[in-house]
């Protein structure tokens, strides 16, 4: 679910975090430049993890900034295929169950991908599993799920389009996002089980 991954980049240090040690600079400007973004084709970044190699500091002309090339590990959160992962329902609707995690929540379990003999329930919102017995089953919100991750969607982010004459826009994608399934036993709700 988590894995470390290297960056080298040019870290710019301001002259209000000149008080601080160095390594705390580096790190606390590596922190609010990557945190909580996603790399494409690499994850959702989470936290900075260590330093490897740091330049000298070089001062920019006119700007009093301090250029420092740095090579660092960041812990990086992407869950590979097939891995099994637990999470909340966060919403239920015709095209599938939204999934999320304490720090992530574009996780989508299409229908397709929901046990066989699973409806959507119009008028509750809510996504119903009858078992060959005849049992129901409820997929209800706020309920902690096991689902198995099965393909992952990388979208670029463009900049955010004027609108039309008709005043309509474009829906925006997010830049990372997981689709998952509940289609073997011990998968979904963890009540079931």
């Amino acid at each position: 679910m988590f894995i470390l991954t290297t960056i080298s980049d040019l870290i710019q240090i301001s002259p209000e975090d000149f008080s601080k040690l160095s390594a705390v600079a580096i790190e606390d400007n590596i922190n609010e430049k990557y945190a909580n973004k996603v790399i494409q084709k690499v994850g959702l970044c989470v936290s900075f993890y260590d330093l490897l190699e740091s330049s000298d500091g070089l001062i920019g002309h006119g700007t009093g900034l301090v250029n420092v090339n740095v090579k660092f590990r960041m812990i990086v959160f992407r869950p590979f295929k097939g891995e099994i992962v637990l999470g909340k329902i966060a919403s239920g609707t015709e095209h599938g169950i939204k999934i999320a995690v304490e720090f992530f929540n574009d996780i989508l379990i299409p229908p397709e991908l929901l046990m066989p003999g699973a409806r959507f329930d119009y008028p509750d919102q809510v996504w119903i599993w009858e078992n060959e017995e005849g049992s129901s089953f409820y997929f209800d919100v706020g309920e902690v799920v096991r689902f198995r991750v099965e393909a992952e969607e990388w979208h670029d982010q463009i900049p955010n389009a004027p609108e039309l004459a008709d005043g309509a826009t474009s829906e925006r994608k997010p830049p990372y996002s997981i689709i998952g399934s509940m289609q073997m036993a011990g998968l979904g709700p963890i009540t079931w089980w």
